[in-house]
């Protein structure tokens, strides 16, 4: 049996490269073990948490004043206090399923400015027969919205 004669600066060397090993090992063995991170069933459109200054549609700004909310718009001036919480609110409760990307053009945007998030989040929505996709620019997902729920985000799909 032959014996290896290293020299101090050779086993320095060994370890270190046995540590990357192990290293590159139980990160690999992590992301195996520990499944994918998708997550599953209903999902919230905003991050838990999340609180909206700003909202606001193609020719539609809502924004926060205080403890309330103004519009400015040039077609929906009768918009009342209470209608603008409820959009607020649905942008900030409504649970969603993932959905699937499609070919559809898009129809709307909206954009949402959010406490201590410096680039404002975007959101597209595009019909896809009875239901709507919406696209999360910012989390790069797609989610699946009935169209009732669109209504509640969407005021211009209103009527």
């Amino acid at each position: 049996m032959a014996v290896i004669k290293l020299s101090r600066k050779g086993w320095n060397n060994l370890i270190i490269f046995a540590m990357l090993i192990m290293i590159f090992l139980f990160n690999g063995l992590h992301h195996k073990l520990g499944g994918v991170d998708e997550p599953v069933g209903p999902q919230p459109i905003l991050p838990e948490q999340s609180y909206i200054l700003a909202l606001e549609y193609p020719g539609v700004r809502i924004e926060r004043i205080g403890t309330s909310w103004r519009i400015q718009a040039e077609q929906l001036q009768s918009v009342e206090q209470a209608q603008l919480e409820n959009i607020i609110a649905a942008w900030q409760n409504t649970q969603v399923d993932l959905g699937a990307k499609t070919s559809a053009s898009p129809m709307l945007v909206a954009t949402l400015s959010l406490a201590g998030e410096a680039q404002p989040w975007v959101y597209v929505l595009y019909p896809d027969g009875q239901q709507y996709q919406l696209f999360d620019r910012q989390q790069q997902r797609w989610l699946l919205l009935s169209k009732q729920q669109a209504q509640q985000l969407f005021i211009q799909l209103e009527g």
